[in-house]
């Protein structure tokens, strides 16, 4: 009884640990917040989770694979905008995001936007560094653009 509780454990554990890796914000003021005391850019991911099957492989193929998760730890604090068909959403997110979307002209899916936040006069700026999609080859090509935008900060 005992083994089984300790390997049932060690099982919750992993699993726990495993899901904890990387966090996805979905409150933009939030992750500025985050940003601005870490010194990191934010890399806002605008995607369509529920429909958008280029989201789902850029996801697949990049941002759920250890080379991202490592690079993401170091570089960056991850915002999750997300449209979907649906799933239902709170609406200040659907609003948040909407007003996002309009802000930075996205008008496909996956963007990912690098931003610096700066807070100037109690208000947030999202100063843009440049931005990127779907890129093919893998994480190591996708984090060799993502690096080449991050230079610019």
């Amino acid at each position: 009884m005992k083994k089984l509780l300790l390997i049932a454990f060690l099982i919750l554990s992993t699993t726990t640990i495993n899901a904890q890796e990387l966090t996805w914000h979905t409150d933009v003021s939030k992750a500025s917040e985050i940003a601005m005391k870490e010194k990191k850019p934010l890399l806002m991911f605008f995607t369509g989770s529920d429909w958008c099957g280029w989201c789902i492989r850029l996801q697949k193929e990049v941002f759920k694979t250890p080379e991202f998760e490592k690079w993401a730890k170091t570089n960056v604090v991850l915002v999750d905008l997300d449209y979907p068909r649906r799933t239902p959403q709170p609406e200040e997110i659907k609003t948040q995001n909407q007003q996002l979307q309009a802000m930075f002209r996205v008008q496909g899916y996956p963007t990912i936007w690098f931003v610096n936040p700066e807070k100037k006069d109690g208000t947030i700026n999202l100063n843009g560094l440049g931005n990127t999609g779907y890129v093919a080859g893998g994480p190591d090509k996708w984090l060799a653009t993502a690096n080449d935008i991050l230079k610019k900060k």
